[in-house]
């Protein structure tokens, strides 16, 4: 017979692989929509990942996004325009970091909600 410590344990990790499946599935989706629309052609997840061609990439890595904007109420609604309807190139925070100078809109590759949703992992990650 399982005492109390031993089935709360076989509880706890049963609901922690369930959350390991449900983060994982979250992940892949959004890397299939990031692709299918077009994100990775320009960005990376990692800073400092180079590009097949070994170049840095064109835009910053997602996981810099995420640190620059983690304190910003605003980050997800900001983000979500920027991928909606692009960038100023004149006003390039990246610099250093990205080889882009702006990033084009993509209203026509990536629908609003899905956007929304991507950015919202971005910030997650």
């Amino acid at each position: 017979m399982k005492t109390r410590t031993q089935a709360l344990a076989a509880a706890i990790a049963l609901l922690a692989s369930g959350a390991a499946l449900a983060d994982k599935a979250k992940d892949d989706a959004m890397l299939a929509l990031a692709t299918k629309s077009g994100c990775m052609t320009c960005h990376h997840i990692e800073p400092g990942a180079k590009g097949p061609d070994g170049l840095a990439p064109i835009g910053p890595a997602w996981k810099d996004v995420g640190a620059k904007y983690k304190s910003d109420r605003q980050a997800a609604d900001t983000l979500t325009q920027i991928v909606l309807k692009g960038s100023n190139p004149y006003d390039s925070h990246w610099k250093g970091k990205a080889s882009g100078l702006a990033m084009p809109p993509n209203a026509v590759a990536i629908k609003e909600t899905d956007a929304r949703d991507l950015v919202k992992w971005i910030l997650a990650l």
